[in-house]
């Protein structure tokens, strides 16, 4: 018998707790004009989505493509990693048909953990021997979660040494609005930081006093406390 999507959904609602589905809502912002408004959580926590994905890994790109239009939270972060697992095993001719579903898909991955939790694999694995010309496009769009897929899927080319396209998409990002957008931003430059500080403060020394303090706050947070406040003052 074929697995469907509320076959899914209703083992991930056998891990329900009551307690994280009065919280979850706040925590990822679901009020009115806040950036998850109208989100809906079942209250169920990354490790245990991850158990369910994992057991079903193997569904269908179509029952996929149902878990992401559910309203839930939950159903839409397991379609994630089961793409993600899937991701992982798969040869060349798979990870493009996943990496495609997965652009074409980009009006469900719409909260930050949704987007962090797949788009270094997805994005930045498939990516890290093809031409980036998929980032920037992601990186112009309107889409607050498109501009963070573009920038959080760096992480993985990091890890390999790779920082021409974190550098340069900070730069197109520098002055974002959104806080999140920051952070992301900050994120990976921190993380370019830790391999290679010299690129990073010369970076800085170009963008610091442009760039919104959250952002840097984040880029400068593993610097020796001197090194920190230099570079807030200098902001």
């Amino acid at each position: 018998m074929n697995t469907t999507a509320q076959d899914i959904q209703k083992e991930l609602e056998t891990y329900i707790d009551p307690i994280k589905r009065a919280y979850l809502p706040n925590f990822f912002k679901t009020g009115k004009g806040q950036y998850g408004e109208g989100d809906q959580f079942l209250g169920i926590v990354v490790p245990n989505t991850r158990i369910v994905a994992k057991k079903y890994k193997t569904a269908d790109l179509s029952v996929v493509d149902e878990l992401l239009q559910s309203p839930w939270h939950e159903c839409r972060l397991c379609a994630l990693l089961i793409l993600v697992e899937r991701f992982k095993k798969a040869k060349e001719e798979e990870r493009k048909q996943i990496y495609e579903f997965y652009l074409s898909h980009t009006d469900r991955v719409n909260n930050w953990d949704l987007v962090d939790l797949s788009a270094p694999t997805i994005v930045g694995l498939y990516l890290k021997d093809k031409p980036r010309n998929d980032l920037y496009r992601l990186a112009e769009s309107d889409w607050l979660w498109d501009q963070r897929i573009a920038m959080v899927a760096n992480w993985s080319m990091i890890r390999y040494g790779e920082y021409l396209d974190v550098l340069a998409l900070a730069e197109k990002l520098l002055k974002h609005p959104h806080d999140l957008m920051q952070k992301a931003t900050g994120w990976m430059l921190r993380e370019l930081g830790k391999r290679d500080k010299d690129l990073l403060i010369q970076f800085l020394d170009k963008h610091s006093t442009e760039m919104p303090r959250t952002m840097l706050r984040y880029s400068i947070e593993k610097f020796p406390e001197e090194e920190r406040q230099y570079y807030l003052k200098r902001k």
